[in-house]
Formats: structure tokens, C-alpha cells, sequence
């Protein structure tokens, strides 16, 4: 008997930690819109100096790289995406729909606070499965230039994460299946 419970208690857990998000593309497009800000918040950089090293005649040997190309932009934009998503709740619009939202002040929010703060760790956490699943992608991407902003939510959500469809409207949620489903990321 006990070892049952413990079997039913094991699989519980093992599903709770498997939940994700419903509305996949509404919050991968949240996720898009931060990733968004981070490119369009870039300031101009030089490019990166890697001769560090002197040959036998005294010149400086090793590249320079193209700062827009390097894994260091990627790092840049990348690390910390996720945290910046627990700024992130799901506010309700009617009774059927809701969006996600960047919450400035968490004092003045005028929902109920300890379920807005569970909807920003959701979001948070569906945005380390959704990085972790395409994050070499979207690096390769990012170096070749072909993120840029305006497309964020394009490549992310429908061509790498193919959370989305084209018909698919990123701002609305069904407020009746935004909190966690079990199984896919």
C-alpha cells in the first residue's frame, strides 16, 4: 500500500515539474517582446579585439571580430532573458481572454498579487525550456544577423519554437487555459 502512495506521490511530482503554459505562443511572443527590447536597446560596439598574441616578428596575431556576429552579443542578449520574465504576469481582459503583461510596479497592481506573482514564475520557467530547446538556433541566427527587430516573434515563436502559427494572435489567452498543462515543454 505505502509503496503505491509513494509511486503516486513520485508520478505527481514528476508531472508537476513537466507543466508548462497552455498559450504557448502568447508567451513565447512575451518572451519574443523581451528579447525584442534587449535588441532594440543594443548600443553600438567595436568590434572585438582577439590578437593578443605576438608572432615572431612582433606583430599582433589572432582577429578581430564583428561584434554583431559574435557569441558575446548572443550571451548578452540571452543571459538574463529568462529572470527579466518573471516581470511578466497574465492579466485578464474579459472573463474568457487575458495577455501578458510587464508589470512596472508590483505595489500597484490591483489583481490578486500571490497569483500574479505564480503567473511571472510560469512564464519564467516556459522560458528556460522554450531557450533551452532552441537556443543554439537562435544563436546561429542572432550571428548571422537574421534576428533583428520587428521578427523577434516571427523567428522565435513560429519558426524555431513553431509555438505559433501565422493566424495565431499573440496578445490574447484564453484565461480558462493560461495556467499549466502537463506534458510538451
Amino acid at each position: 500500500m505505502s509503496e503505491s502512495v509513494v509511486c503516486l506521490l513520485t508520478f505527481f511530482a514528476i508531472v508537476y515539474v513537466a507543466t508548462c503554459i497552455d498559450d504557448k505562443c502568447a508567451a513565447c511572443n512575451a518572451v519574443a517582446e523581451e528579447l525584442e527590447l534587449g535588441l532594440s536597446s543594443e548600443k553600438p560596439r567595436n568590434h572585438l579585439d582577439m590578437r593578443h598574441s605576438l608572432d615572431s616578428k612582433g606583430q599582433r596575431k589572432g582577429r578581430v571580430i564583428d561584434y554583431r556576429v559574435s557569441e558575446l552579443r548572443v550571451v548578452e542578449l540571452l543571459d538574463g532573458l529568462c529572470e527579466k520574465m518573471q516581470d511578466y504576469t497574465l492579466e485578464k481582459v474579459d472573463s474568457t481572454g487575458g495577455r501578458w503583461i510587464k508589470v512596472h510596479d508590483w505595489d500597484s497592481l490591483t489583481t490578486n498579487r500571490q497569483e500574479a506573482r505564480a503567473y511571472s514564475k510560469d512564464i519564467s520557467s516556459y522560458c528556460g525550456r522554450l531557450l533551452e530547446e532552441i537556443e543554439d538556433e537562435l544563436a546561429d541566427l542572432i550571428k548571422k544577423g537574421s534576428v533583428r527587430t520587428g521578427n523577434v516573434s516571427k523567428v522565435l515563436c513560429q519558426d524555431l519554437g513553431k509555438h505559433c502559427n501565422k493566424a495565431s494572435d499573440p496578445h490574447q489567452v484564453d484565461v480558462n487555459d493560461h495556467r499549466l498543462s502537463h506534458g510538451e515543454l
